[in-house]
C-alpha cells in the first residue's frame, strides 16, 4: 500500500501521521486489495479537515470528515471508510461467489443432457 501524507495550512506533527497511519491499517486489515492511499490534512478557520481517497482494484473511494479536532475528524473518518471498504468488500466477493456458482449449474445441466 502506498500512503500519500500531506497537509494543506497545516504542518503535518510525527504523532497525526502515526495516528493516521494506525486508523489506516484497520482498512487493510479488512481488505488486503489496497493499492494507493492519498490523505490531505487542512485546517480552514476553526475546521479541521481530512480527506481521503483509497484506489482498490476497480473502485476508487472518495472520503471526508470534518470536526473541530483533528484526532475526532480522523477517527470519523476511519470510522467512513470502514464501512465503504467492508461494503465493497462484501459486493466483491458476492460477484466472485456468484460466478463460481453459475459455472457450476452451466456444468450440471449439460451433464443431464
Amino acid at each position: 500500500m502506498n500512503l500519500n501524507l500531506s497537509g494543506h495550512h497545516l504542518e503535518i506533527t510525527p504523532a497525526i501521521r502515526d495516528y493516521v497511519i494506525s486508523k489506516l491499517d484497520r482498512v487493510t486489515r479488512h481488505f488486503d486489495h489496497v493499492i494507493d492511499v492519498n490523505v490531505v490534512l487542512s485546517v480552514d478557520k476553526l475546521q479541521q479537515k481530512i480527506d481521503v481517497n483509497v484506489h482498490l482494484r476497480g473502485k476508487d473511494i472518495h472520503v471526508e470528515a470534518t470536526d473541530e479536532d483533528m484526532y475526532a475528524a480522523i477517527d470519523a473518518l476511519a470510522d467512513k471508510l470502514d464501512r465503504q471498504v467492508l461494503k465493497y468488500k462484501e459486493k466483491f466477493q458476492e460477484r466472485r461467489h456468484d460466478g463460481g456458482i453459475k459455472h457450476q449449474q452451466l456444468g450440471e445441466m449439460a451433464e443431464e443432457e
